[in-house]
């Protein structure tokens, strides 16, 4: 079951309280503390290619949009 079901789920129980905590109990995506799942993207939320050097904490993509902006730059430009 994808990660992003659990909260359709919590829509589709109904009122019932018991049955509400059940369904968090079983279906509820754990916390990552560690790993590629625990870190996102500040800017666009993806999991891959994530730079944490000097804090940035963006994806690939992302940073080649914005690194002009931040002050990085190619060697040879």
């Amino acid at each position: 079951m994808p990660a992003h079901s659990w909260e359709k789920m919590l829509k589709q129980s109904g009122h019932k309280h018991g049955k509400l905590l059940k369904i968090l109990k079983h279906n509820k995506p754990k916390e990552r503390k560690f790993g590629k799942g625990a870190r996102r993207c500040e800017r666009c939320g993806r999991y891959d290619g994530i730079i944490r050097r000097y804090g940035l904490y963006l994806c690939k993509d992302c940073f080649k949009e914005v690194a002009h902006e931040l002050g990085f730059f190619k060697w040879g430009e």
